[in-house]
């Protein structure tokens, strides 16, 4: 039987680093890496949505996982999301990150196109065979996806004995509480929306994979813990600061990962910003991310 418990704890969604530029930028990776290492996350989470996957290259990505490793390696738990919008390509990624000695890989489902489940289940039973001697994490999210893990669909992959969790990144809190009950103790549930971390944790996720968990380690962390503790009550204070801090984020003009990048720059961690089409930060934008780092510090004073 595996040992799950490396994939439960707080694993943030490990933000894209380029330089001045807009180039990947391997120092900036290795320097964010350790800056989270630092903070005492349990894993990291590379190259998904938070990520901005979806606007890099195989070499870019491959690039980023190389730098995150390089730190990384045997002192954290890493999931390399390897998805791209065709088999063949994610297979090549899925392969190159077992080459590095990941611990897991994840998938999105195919976009774009509406496929019958019997092709998503092959395109991530491909990818897995790809990455035979490594987890498999299913990514559930279905708002920017535009397809749902059904509990069919969960059922024919929990036939391929590396599947090993599920990132469930949808809303309804419920769709832990099924994934877990088909899944049992064999299977993590990840929660995903960092807005309900105490909700999905306290209906059976063991761990979280959040985008905004790099901009805040530390409340996460102590939310986690308190969790551990009973303190549910104590928890859910930390979660509704949290989610104030998020909804300033969210009020940023711009895109949410660039405003992320402009408050870990305020906290001396420079990782450049956001890549386009996403909506670059503007000065305009600024004052408010000064104003959510402010939330931040503020939150930890209280808190941790």
């Amino acid at each position: 039987m595996k040992d799950l418990t490396k994939y439960h704890g707080i694993i943030p969604a490990f933000y894209a680093c380029y330089d001045d530029q807009g180039n990947v930028s391997p120092e900036r990776t290795k320097a964010f890496t350790k800056f989270l290492m630092d903070k005492g996350v349990k894993g990291l989470y590379v190259c998904g949505s938070s990520g901005e996957c979806i606007y890099q290259s195989k070499e870019e990505r491959k690039l980023i996982l190389e730098s995150v490793m390089e730190i990384a390696k045997g002192k954290m738990t890493i999931i390399a999301h390897v998805a791209c919008n065709n088999t063949a390509d994610s297979m090549e990624l899925a392969a190159h990150a077992e080459s590095l000695g990941v611990d897991a890989i994840a998938s999105i489902p195919p976009i774009y196109f509406k496929l019958p489940e019997e092709s998503i289940a092959q395109y991530w039973n491909d990818i897995s065979s790809a990455a035979p001697n490594t987890d498999f994490v299913i990514y559930n999210i279905p708002q920017l996806a535009g397809v749902s893990l059904t509990m069919p669909l969960l059922k024919e992959m929990l036939k391929n004995p590396n599947v090993i969790g599920v990132k469930n990144s949808s809303m309804p809190t419920q769709d832990i509480q099924m994934f877990k009950a088909e899944g049992g103790k064999d299977v993590v549930v990840f929660n995903g929306p960092d807005e309900q971390f105490v909700a999905g944790r306290a209906i059976g996720a063991e761990g979280g994979i959040g985008g905004t968990y790099g901009v805040m380690p530390e409340l996460f962390l102590k939310m986690d813990a308190l969790i551990k503790e009973g303190k549910l009550d104590d928890a859910r204070e930390i979660q509704y600061a949290v989610n104030e801090i998020i909804y300033a984020m969210c009020a940023c003009k711009c895109n949410m990962y660039a405003a992320a990048k402009e408050v870990l720059r305020l906290q001396g961690i420079d990782i450049g910003d956001a890549r386009k089409p996403l909506a670059q930060l503007k000065e305009e934008s600024k004052p408010l991310a000064a104003k959510v780092n402010e939330m931040i510090t503020e939150a930890k004073a209280k808190f941790c």
